[in-house]
């Protein structure tokens, strides 16, 4: 572990959000919205799919900015403890008020100094950060400066994107967070739930702890793998703390 790792690590933050529809059911979208998922549909459905697009939104309307909302943000960040071991603390932020959910987030973001803090995500620079910010102009929250982009150049814009980090430029495929901890044997964190049940158990279950947990968990995973993807030891499991 470097000395120049210990010091970034100082305003490093690890990010996961979860997400689900809008709404519990296509009927319950505005009229407005109706139509404009039906358009949305016909570009997205594959010519064999016969899902009808009250289904289709169900099933997919978690993922688009527009049709979707954000139910928890958890985030993690590196320490040392007393014994000068490498730690890790998660906790998440969580509720059916998106707005308040953002703005707790936002104040999070803003206790860095401007223009210090990095933000890792995995699939982040497509899914996590670009959602964040759509959903806080869609609710009027200016977006904080961690999460800028507009006008930057690359080398200004401190994000970071453990798949990113895993292409080395290579832009054929997604390769999931699950998979990449298989690969470098990290514990994953579909034991209790999976990504395409987080709609079903907000909605159906009323669950959101349980989303929350799953969340959390992914963000442990996200900062195993980084440390893995910078030939870092990993941090001890007794290390790593949970704050619910």
């Amino acid at each position: 572990m470097t000395d120049e790792f210990r010091r970034k690590a100082k305003n490093f933050l690890l990010l996961d959000i979860e997400t689900v529809s809008s709404f519990a059911s296509y009927e319950q979208l505005p009229e407005r919205m109706q139509k404009l998922w039906d358009k949305k549909a016909a570009t997205l459905r594959k010519t064999d799919d016969t899902t009808s697009n009250a289904d289709f939104f169900y099933q997919r309307g978690a993922i688009y900015s527009e049709f979707g909302k954000i139910v928890c943000i958890a985030f993690g960040a590196y320490y040392w403890n007393e014994k000068e071991e490498i730690s890790f603390k998660v906790r998440s932020f969580s509720g059916n008020d998106e707005p308040k959910l953002l703005q707790d987030f936002k104040a999070l973001l803003e206790r860095y100094a401007p223009g210090e803090l990095t933000l890792c995500a995995h699939n982040g620079k497509e899914f996590d950060f670009p959602f964040l910010c759509r959903r806080m102009l869609i609710h009027g929250i200016e977006i904080p400066k961690a999460l800028q982009v507009t006008g930057k150049k690359p080398w200004e814009i401190l994000h970071q994107d453990t798949m990113d980090l895993w292409k080395f430029g290579d832009y054929k495929s997604y390769t999931s967070l699950d998979l990449l901890a298989a690969v470098f044997d990290i514990p994953g964190s579909k034991n209790e739930m999976s990504g395409d049940q987080v709609t079903k158990v907000y909605y159906e279950e009323n669950d959101l702890e349980k989303i929350c947990r799953y969340c959390r968990e992914d963000v442990v995973v996200l900062g195993q793998l980084y440390l893995k993807l910078n030939c870092m030891q990993t941090v001890l499991p007794e290390n790593v703390t949970r704050v619910e």
